[in-house]
């Protein structure tokens, strides 16, 4: 049984919320703000957060931030926020998804169980590669990124993308095997969210993020990765 941590300052949709998710099998624990939202991810160790970005005492952006510094959990953010920016924020901050209110709640359900697929990493054998690409050195068994020397925090979203990029050198590969592949089935014509995971990599990878030199993409058709 999955874990999932709901944290949210309205009790109406909290309350729906765990009634629905538990009717579906998931072990719920609540939150109403960001303090203890954040106590509630050290003590009961979800295996995915849901979290409004509008709490009473913390910003959502800074609750995401916080649990970063201790933990690769991912998060979906739940938001009255439909701002391009609000998104970017908190995608910067390291959250993996964005659903805005309101959501119907099978959507939520299937982008909770593809989370919760992709921060669960294979487990890492001798044989896995480690490429190196300008200033940068991926050690897919590992599962660790260096720029410089200096380790790079990616979330688990923007390392499955990373890993299938990899994996297929030089090859195009669509949007439509991207988005199946790291996000998986129905989110086929997702691509602001591949958009967006791209931009992100490419800020933390690239050496400059405007004119990518191994992320590259075919304009309408999909992206590839060259060393």
């Amino acid at each position: 049984m999955s874990k999932v941590l709901v944290v949210d300052d309205e009790p109406r949709i909290v309350r729906a919320l765990a009634i629905h998710l538990r009717a579906r099998g998931w072990d719920v624990v609540t939150a109403g703000d960001g303090t203890e939202a954040l106590d509630a991810a050290a003590r009961a160790q979800p295996d995915v957060v849901v979290l409004d970005l509008g709490l009473p005492d913390l910003d959502g952006v800074d609750v995401i931030t916080r649990l970063r510094a201790r933990s690769p959990v991912p998060v979906l953010v739940l938001s009255g926020r439909s701002d391009s920016v609000d998104k970017v924020d908190a995608l910067d901050a390291g959250a993996d998804d964005y659903v805005t209110k309101p959501f119907g709640m099978d959507e939520l359900v299937a982008r909770l169980r593809a989370l919760v697929r992709r921060g669960q990493p294979d487990e890492p054998t001798t044989t896995e590669a480690v490429v190196t690409f300008g200033d940068v050195t991926v050690d897919l068994g590992a599962t660790r990124v260096t720029v410089r020397g200096e380790e790079v925090r990616l979330t688990p979203t923007e390392w499955h993308l990373l890993e299938v990029l990899l994996r297929n050198p030089g090859q195009l590969l669509s949007q439509r095997r991207l988005l199946t592949e790291v996000w998986g089935p129905g989110y086929e014509n997702a691509h602001g969210n591949l958009r967006l995971y791209v931009a992100q990599l490419r800020r933390k990878l690239e050496a400059d993020p405007a004119r990518p030199v191994h992320i590259r993409n075919e304009p309408g058709m999909g992206y590839r990765f060259e060393l």
